[in-house]
């Protein structure tokens, strides 16, 4: 099938699939007497599971060790289980940063009165030289306490 119907059949968009090709996830397609990528079913069955690996939040490096592991039939499956760990534990850390992210920005978001005037205190903190260290220092902090400006 060419890369229009691969893309169908797995999910994954030609310029990815192409993009793939050129990281080396996946070996370079066959090529029909036109020039036309060509693919059968173990590449389709093999971007289907990036696909579903990358659904998972897995990056290329580690999809790269899965695919690894997955053609190795005698794979320890410690290994296997130990990249996935690996992966929780990053995907729970980029948890906890988003949600003090999301609890600085709150906290931002209620000190601005939101009316027609010019005063914010979301922009001022974004722009403010002096507030940076602070700021960056709130994401790393589960909430700035109410009430507390950025700025001393």
């Amino acid at each position: 099938m060419n890369i229009g119907e691969a893309a169908r059949a797995s999910g994954i968009s030609a310029k990815m699939i192409r993009h793939y090709e050129s990281i080396g996830l996946i070996p370079n397609a066959g090529r029909s007497l036109s020039g036309y990528r060509y693919y059968d079913k173990k590449n389709i069955h093999t971007l289907r599971f990036i696909r579903r690996a990358r659904t998972a939040g897995f990056s290329a490096e580690q999809i790269k060790k899965l695919l690894s592991l997955w053609s190795d039939q005698q794979r320890p499956a410690r290994e296997v289980k130990q990249l996935a760990e690996q992966h929780l534990s990053q995907l729970k850390e980029r948890i906890n940063e988003l949600k003090s992210m999301a609890a600085a920005l709150s906290e931002l978001i209620m000190h601005c009165q939101g009316d027609d005037r010019p005063d914010c205190p979301i922009l001022k903190s974004l722009a403010d030289e002096d507030t940076t260290q602070e700021f960056n220092n709130s994401l790393n902090k589960p909430s700035i306490r109410h009430g507390q400006s950025l700025k001393k």
